[in-house]
Order: structure tokens, then sequence, then C-alpha cells
């Protein structure tokens, strides 16, 4: 049980680390917003995982049949990212302000982490695919997946939260023309991981 535990943590923290749409928001609007929207962003990717992470453990029977489903995902998720990577790319030179903390904020930044995580469909695979290794190949019985994955999550959640509050200390650094510089980037990845869900739905 305690493998299982630390495989876990360890699956957790590498997947926060692939460099993502997820981690470059939470870098954005760490710096731009303040910490606290960094961490409002992980529950909402928190929130989404775990609902993955339910179906990647119980089986996708109770999901509804939608014809094209993934496509029709894929598609939502190339229009979201594309939406956010232009506002990143043409908007004007940001403001760096903390904004009060509102049920308004938490939904925008909360729905902002979950749509991210939740319109690609590599994440939802990813899940998929990991409780089909551990079952098949480390023969792990239902405790053993259940404590990997509420492993995972959390890691995933500190790892994320941890990042948000480094990029908020590195706010100082942080001139209005680096951020405006650093958001343009962040849009440019966004269009790009756009055009990628784009090439491997419609096109591979």
């Amino acid at each position: 049980m305690l493998a299982s535990f630390l495989y876990g943590l360890i699956t957790g923290i590498l997947l926060c680390f692939t460099f993502g749409t997820v981690f470059f928001s939470l870098v954005q609007n760490s710096v731009d917003n303040g910490y606290k929207s960094g961490i409002k962003i992980a529950l909402g990717v928190l929130v989404c995982d775990a609902i993955f992470v339910f179906f990647a453990i119980f089986g996708t029977t109770l999901l509804p049949h939608i014809d094209n489903f993934e496509k029709w995902m894929a598609g939502a998720g190339i229009v979201f990212l594309m939406v956010l990577g232009l506002n990143n790319v043409l908007r004007n030179q940001p403001q760096i302000a903390y904004p009060k903390t509102r049920f308004g904020n938490f939904i925008f930044y909360f729905t902002t982490g979950f749509l991210l995580n939740g319109l690609n469909p590599v994440n939802f695979i990813s899940w998929v695919t990991i409780a089909t290794y551990i079952r098949s190949t480390l023969h792990y019985d239902l405790n053993q997946v259940v404590l990997f994955f509420l492993a995972s999550l959390l890691a995933v959640f500190l790892t994320e939260s941890g990042i948000a509050l480094s990029a908020h200390k590195l706010k100082r650094i942080f001139t209005p023309r680096t951020v405006k510089v650093f958001n343009q980037v962040t849009g440019v990845v966004f269009i790009l991981i756009a055009f990628q869900i784009a090439y491997s739905a419609f096109l591979k």
C-alpha cells in the first residue's frame, strides 16, 4: 500500500511538469494576479482530474453515448485555447494587480483550470492509460488503485499550488513589459497546442 501511495505521488508530480496549457496558465495568472488566482486554477484542475480518475477506475459505461464525442471535445478545446491564445497575444500592456477575492473571481479562475484541463482529450486518455497500466502490469487491487490515484490527485494539487506560489514570489522581477512578453509567449503556446489537438483529432 505504501508503494502505491508513493508511486501515485511521483506520478502526480510528473504530470504537472508536462509544460502544457495548465502550467503556463498557472504561472501567467500567478504573476499577473497573485498566487491565489493560481491556486483557484489548481482547484479547477483537481476537480476535473478527480472526475477523469473516477471514470478511469470504474469505466466509462456511466457516460452517455455521444457519436464522435472525442472530436466534439477536441473541437471545444481548440476553440477555447485559440480564444485564450489570441487574447494573450493581442491584448494591451497588462497592469500587474491583485484582484480582491470574490465569488465571481473564484468561478472565473476555477472554470479556467477546469476547462483547460478537461477540454484536452490527452488528459483523460492519460488517466485511463495509467489506470490500465497499474492494473494490468503492476496488478494493483481496487484499494491500491484508489490509494494510488488519491496520492496522484494530492500531488497534482500541491505541486500546482507550489508552482503558483513560486511564480508569485518571482513577481518583483516581472516588469509590465516582461509580463506582456511572457503573456504573448503563453498565448503562442496555447495556439500551438490547439493546432496539435486539431492535428491529432482531425488530421492524423
